[in-house]
């Protein structure tokens, strides 16, 4: 938790001043009861009805400071809490979008949204109650040991002794709560990962009819949380039952030898009525610090939580803050022996690639699935790093580019259409914010999607639902397909972004992009043979590695794996060589 305090920065005065604040109010408290005895004392006992007057005027003076003192420390806690909350938040997601793919599959889109949600704000309590609670409990506790001893000495022991026996059963109790929090925000992670699943994937659960399967997996991820809570808030819930016994004894304790001391002589009522105040505002701050301890322990789980995130160094850094000039006569595009594996010792997903690409040119990409096309996909604007060889873009290393200038020379389409809700407009500049309405209707046209965008009754300015549900899955793939064109990029990628879409639309699609005014590099992937007759060159992939690569025809002739492909896709292998692909 305290690696966590740099994010108090700019409520450092409310930070400082709230405790200070809550300390004066425990001032008022302790002065209470010595105001209750000279009433007792003094008022009633003496007869002294103006006495008692004047001294409940004090009381309500003090309760009234008190609270005003209360009001502007909760004040203060809540302002710097949210703030802490704010800042922590906003750094922790800047963090995680400057992570790479790699670092991001190793936590998970749940364990993230998890930490940037609930572990924050169990963070951003136990910051609020750090300022409110932190200085008020102890010195409440010190404080109404030292106004006892003040009172009676000997009477004072039962109240250190109290002390004592509640600090070990708080010390018991946290010590073993403590490990069961990690585990519940774990299992909040699983639990998170089922909902997201089945809630994205609610079409495919209902077309197979398995609801009841993943409600009992949902509901056995749900079961374990429930009884890591269980206990863990079963060993908390020991806290109160057991500290008030030790109190209430204490109290007994006090009344029974106070007692014997009056009739002693000793001591006043007034003073014995003091003792018991001072041992219930220690009895209060106990519960309060026990409450505070649970807080403080899950605070410092979820802290952890979110330090491993921040403690996960980038593996994709900008050695550069310029972009390079392009090397004349260079390719767009190269891959020069090109290995790679998600995991540090797994499989690797590609081995040896290589292949170039020059502006205005396609390159064709299909293979088997797994085999590693989408692979390539994301090894050219450095979503993750090469294990060895070389991307070239311009003839220079992605390496030596900053990750935005990048970037922006490519235009991705990925395997699944994805859409932010707000509107079309909105969508499809994402790429390039100041695209005029021109550029948006040419990117729209190119990519087949202008005939039912016009007919829409907002046009550029209808609504796009959450995932553009609202939208059918072709139009979707479309409509991704404009949004990479609106930003006009230097090298086009299109993995498999035309499954969606029938022949006649794609091969459409296909002509219109080539006529392009501004003449990408395309980078095609497809698991249809159809789709990729076309281009310059087709590089063929099984497992990973290139078993083929050239013009269509060239491969028919020489690589027997693009040839099965284009077999299992048509009626015959004659129709293949006939041209019907």
């Amino acid at each position: 938790m305290r690696k966590l305090l740099r994010f108090l920065r700019g409520y450092r005065a409310v930070t400082v001043l709230g405790p200070l604040f809550k300390l004066l109010e425990a001032v008022n408290e302790l002065i209470i009861p010595l105001v209750v005895a000279r009433i007792i004392d003094k008022g009633i006992g003496g007869g002294d009805t103006a006495y008692v007057w004047k001294m409940g005027g004090v009381m309500v003076a003090l309760g009234l400071s008190g609270l005003i003192f209360a009001v502007t420390a909760q004040y203060m806690a809540a302002r710097a809490s949210q703030g802490f909350g704010t800042n922590l938040r906003g750094a922790l997601y800047r963090h995680i979008h400057s992570l790479s793919l790699s670092e991001i599959d190793k936590f998970g889109a749940a364990g993230l949204l998890t930490r940037i949600n609930s572990d924050t704000i169990q963070t951003q309590v136990g910051v609020a109650m750090f300022i409110r609670l932190v200085l008020r409990a102890p010195f409440l506790v010190v404080g109404a040991l030292v106004m006892a001893v003040s009172i009676s000495a000997r009477l004072s022991i039962i109240f250190l002794v109290t002390a004592i026996v509640v600090s070990i059963i708080l010390w018991l109790v946290m010590s073993r709560t403590a490990p069961y929090y990690r585990k519940i925000q774990n299992n909040l992670d699983d639990v998170s990962l089922l909902t997201r699943e089945t809630l994205s994937g609610a079409r495919v659960v209902r077309a197979f009819s398995n609801q009841e399967e993943e409600q009992q997996d949902f509901y056995a991820s749900a079961d374990a949380l429930n009884k890591k809570s269980v206990k863990a808030n079963a060993l908390s819930a020991l806290l109160n039952p057991l500290t008030y016994a030790v109190i209430n004894l204490a109290v007994i304790a006090v009344l029974y030898f106070g007692g014997k001391t009056v009739s002693a002589g000793a001591l006043s009522q007034g003073q014995v009525v003091s003792l018991i105040n001072y041992l219930s505002q220690i009895l209060l701050a106990l519960v309060v610090t026990a409450n505070l301890a649970v807080t403080f322990t899950k605070a410092a789980a979820s802290a952890g939580r979110i330090n491993e995130v921040f403690e996960t160094t980038p593996q994709i850094v900008d050695t550069v803050t310029k972009a390079p000039p392009p090397i004349e006569g260079s390719p767009k595009l190269s891959f020069e022996d090109v290995s790679f594996a998600y995991y540090k010792g797994g499989r690797c997903a590609l081995k040896d690639i290589c292949f170039s690409l020059q502006a205005g040119q396609t390159l064709g990409i299909i293979g088997s699935t797994g085999s590693g096309k989408s692979t390539i996909a994301h090894l050219i604007p450095r979503f993750y790093e090469t294990e060895s060889g070389t991307v070239s873009v311009d003839g220079i290393s992605v390496k030596e580019y900053p990750q935005q200038a990048l970037r922006r020379k490519i235009g991705l389409v990925p395997q699944k259409s994805v859409l932010f809700s707000g509107t079309l407009r909105e969508n499809l500049t994402f790429g390039q914010a100041d695209a005029t309405d021109e550029q948006i209707i040419a990117a729209l046209k190119a990519a087949q999607a202008y005939d039912f965008v016009e007919k829409l009754p907002q046009g550029l300015d209808s609504p796009v639902s959450r995932g553009g549900k609202n939208f059918s899955g072709g139009q979707r793939q479309r409509l991704t397909i404009a949004r990479a064109l609106v930003a006009q990029p230097e090298i086009l990628i299109l993995d498999d972004s035309s499954s969606a879409l029938d022949y006649a639309t794609e091969s459409r699609l296909r002509h219109a992009i080539a006529e392009l005014p501004f003449h990408p590099a395309v980078v095609l992937i497809s698991q249809r043979a159809f789709s990729l007759s076309h281009a310059d060159n087709i590089l063929v992939l099984e497992d990973g590695a290139a078993v083929g690569y050239g013009p269509h025809d060239d491969l028919l002739a020489s690589c027997e794996v693009y040839r099965e492909i284009c077999r299992s896709q048509t009626k015959t292998e004659e129709a293949v060589r006939g041209g019907t692909l």
